[in-house]
């Protein structure tokens, strides 16, 4: 063999590359590295615990930039601005996908693992994730009961009312519609926005006509095809987080007083823009 095709392995020198000089603001303090790599508190002793609160910790902070995007999204949308607003959504279907890719890692905790750090975690419950009841909420499944959990908050259980009273995403576009010519029903444009959303075949029969000249409607094209792709990751998220539990503690109730596996399992059968679904068979 000749030298020409061994891999080179000699070390890249970067000593003039100011590697070794403090800066102003270091990598560390903008990102708030101490106290984020200091809020991890596990209650067992257990190795897995830490795999458990990281996991959960991670989520969340998924969701808060999934609220960021989703309601930059919404806000363009009012405003007729389409462009930014897809962009936002398409990216919080990425940022679905991490949140997926983490029940495969949870998954790796065995029940016997699981069995050891269960008894540490009280009545504390991912259904307590107020984050969660926000993504919920802007995405259209509007359910005043699931706030109950957190009247004991008042700055939370405010926060979720003001979520639980405003127009959903879907909402948003619908009234869009109404905007570009489309004959969208009055009560569907001024409602109560805390009742969950019910489908109308006038609705359905705007969207088809988008749908069948796609060319014309581009823009609306384009926005309900960024919808269904977000309903699609966050049910694969949902049915990913049901088959872990299932995997984990199978079909034993949840922490928090939830049904655990059945809860979940319902909560599959959740349509968030249901005209954009039962379209396909119009067409």
């Amino acid at each position: 063999m000749t030298d020409i095709a061994r891999p080179h392995t000699a070390a890249v020198d970067l000593s003039g590359e100011g590697l070794h000089t403090a800066p102003p603001m270091s990598y560390g303090s903008y990102l708030g590295l101490e106290q984020l790599l200091a809020a991890q508190h596990p209650r067992s002793g257990e190795h897995d615990e830490l795999l458990f609160i990281i996991i959960h910790q991670a989520s969340e902070l998924w969701m808060k930039l999934s609220l960021h995007e989703l309601r930059a999204a919404l806000r363009q949308i009012q405003v007729d601005d389409l462009g930014p607003a897809l962009k936002m959504i398409a990216r919080v279907s990425r940022i679905q996908a991490q949140l997926i890719q983490s029940w495969e890692v949870l998954s790796t905790m065995t029940p016997a693992d699981y069995s050891l750090i269960r008894p540490h975690l009280g009545q504390s419950s991912g259904f307590q994730s107020y984050q969660y009841r926000h993504l919920e909420f802007l995405l259209g499944n509007k359910n005043a009961g699931m706030m109950t959990v957190h009247q004991g908050e008042p700055a939370i259980f405010a926060a979720l009312e003001e979520s639980l009273n405003a127009p959903s995403l879907y909402d948003e576009a619908l009234r869009l519609l109404a905007r570009r010519g489309f004959d969208i029903p009055q009560e569907k444009l001024e409602r109560d926005f805390a009742q969950p959303y019910e489908p109308d075949a006038r609705v359905q029969a705007a969207w088809l006509a988008v749908y069948q000249d796609p060319h014309r409607h581009w823009e609306l094209y384009d926005l309900a095809e960024k919808l269904v792709d977000l309903e699609y990751r966050f049910q694969q998220w949902r049915f990913s987080h049901m088959k872990t539990v299932e995997r984990i503690i199978g079909f034993k109730p949840g922490t928090g007083g939830t049904g655990g596996v059945s809860y979940l399992v319902k909560a599959l059968s959740l349509s968030f823009f249901p005209e954009l679904l039962s379209v396909r068979t119009a067409l």
